[in-house]
């Protein structure tokens, strides 16, 4: 064989060595990589909501006038929170977990009911919902509940969580206004969300600060292998 051919073979063979030995040691690393969140005996990333907690139904609009409510999602898994239009804070960081973890789902994602409930009703309204929606680049894949203070009272209670500012005091009640053992006295805007399964039940939920996409996505994914 002749010296030039038996050289450019070499160099050939060389390159291909290094390009696997690359692929093989990434694998490899990739392979060893512990998720960045941590799960409880359960499986759940998320705090194990109560045995048996049904998530309360609601009869609201979304951000295109239609009708939505939590029974139209049974049979697919369903992660729900609570935004409002005009923040700028945890609102877009929410957002931005929640569609993190429908992506990292991959086409499962698309099998995800995503759902939004208003905290700030007396301002939100069907065109900054879309707004918000376009905004974070969820459009098509969250859907923004929408309703008046007295519609979206119950559900925030339910849930156990505030409306943005005080201005909804004398229509929803602060938990000290009704619970002297509570120890919020005015309303502001909590950041929450929580995963429930295909039958209806509460099964985990996400403060803002424990909340990542990967987290959301196991425990999405651990609903959506269980049988209704």
């Amino acid at each position: 064989m002749p010296a030039r051919i038996q050289l450019t073979l070499a160099a050939v063979l060389g390159t291909v060595a290094v390009v696997l030995g690359a692929v093989l040691l990434f694998g490899s690393s990739r392979a060893n990589e512990r998720p960045d969140f941590t799960v409880g005996p359960d499986g759940f990333a998320g705090a194990q909501s109560p045995s048996g907690a049904r998530a309360p139904d609601f009869d609201l609009r979304d951000e295109d006038g239609k009708p939505i409510s939590q029974r139209s999602a049974r049979g697919r898994v369903t992660v729900l929170t609570f935004l409002y239009t005009t923040c700028e804070d945890s609102c877009p960081i929410t957002a931005s977990q929640i569609l993190g973890g429908l992506d990292d789902l991959g086409p499962e994602g698309k099998d995800v009911a995503t759902i939004a409930v208003s905290a700030d009703p007396d301002v939100d309204d069907e065109a900054l919902a879309r707004r918000f929606l376009v905004d974070r680049r969820i459009t098509g894949r969250m859907h923004f509940a929408l309703g008046t203070a007295e519609e979206l009272c119950p559900i925030w209670r339910a849930y156990g969580v505030q409306p943005q500012g005080d201005r909804y005091e004398g229509r929803c009640p602060s938990r000290k206004a009704t619970d002297p053992r509570a120890t919020v006295d005015s309303f502001e805007h909590s950041a929450r969300v929580v995963v429930i399964d295909k039958r209806g039940f509460q099964r985990s939920a996400f403060p803002l600060d424990q909340l990542t996409s990967e987290a959301l996505a196991n425990d999405v994914r651990r609903l959506q292998a269980e049988t209704p």
